[in-house]
């Protein structure tokens, strides 16, 4: 076997090598849209977050959210009812956490989202930290909601953003990813020229903007967004979020 190739359970005929490439894709194991490092397999076109290789079959996952549970790695959901990611909401569609008391699901992408995140400089001569927490009684600073999904919730708590908002803002602008008959191939234009799909709606607030801090609060919410989305695409990087940064309704 070469270095950076692996088998996976999930493609087991073929090998599956480690690629970063800055183009969403659609993971074949989850289901989900992913972006930066991936295994895939070039004869198949198969590609897997890293996240869904390295969630072992044989493991258990604890997850400090729920202290009471413990998750095994399925390859599809159980029984024939739909089932949704206790995480960011979606459906869960292809393999997954699933705790057999309690009944919980949880993408893998989702299972490993940092539970801090550093979303660089706030304006104000600190750093904009976010947390991940399981419920916020605070608003959503997009929906202006509260409760709902898992939430990213800054440090001096004045922003606060669901989850299940961040996955509704990649699925609007990815709907092709997640649901179009091209596929994979609608990422791919004209002579074979990667195309990037656009992320918009970002800036979006329950807010009004006028005010010079409530404009900066939007614009920092903004920039949290990136690099949530970074993570939930399964890659929370410096470098990923400024990749997502610059396709941001381009």
């Amino acid at each position: 076997m070469k270095y950076g190739e692996i088998t996976h359970f999930s493609h087991p005929h073929h090998k599956l090598r480690f690629e970063y490439a800055e183009v969403p894709f659609k993971c074949d194991g989850c289901k989900e849209a992913g972006i930066g490092s991936r295994f895939k397999c070039g004869l198949c076109d198969f590609d897997l977050h890293k996240h869904c290789v390295l969630a072992a079959p044989s493991s258990v996952l604890r997850h400090p959210f729920y202290p009471k549970c413990a998750f095994y790695l399925l390859p599809r959901p159980p029984g024939t009812a739909p089932r949704f990611c206790n995480a960011c909401e979606r459906n869960v569609a292809g393999i997954l956490y699933h705790c057999h008391s309690c009944g919980f699901d949880l993408h893998p992408c989702c299972a490993a989202l940092p539970h801090v995140l550093d979303a660089g400089d706030d304006g104000g001569g600190g750093e904009l930290r976010l947390f991940l927490h399981r419920k916020v009684a605070a608003p959503c600073h997009r929906c202006g909601l509260k409760g709902r999904s898992w939430s990213y919730r800054s440090a001096c708590r004045r922003y606060n953003l669901h989850v299940a908002c961040v996955m509704e803002i990649l699925v609007d602008s990815w709907h092709e990813i997640y649901y179009g008959g091209g596929g994979k191939r609608g990422l791919v234009g004209i002579n074979g020229m990667n195309r990037i799909p656009s992320i918009k709606g970002v800036g979006k607030s329950h807010h009004r903007a006028g005010k010079g801090r409530v404009k900066r609060c939007c614009e920092l919410a903004a920039m949290a967004v990136q690099f949530i989305i970074s993570a939930v695409l399964g890659d929370p990087t410096a470098i990923i979020a400024g990749v997502v940064g610059s396709f941001i309704s381009r």
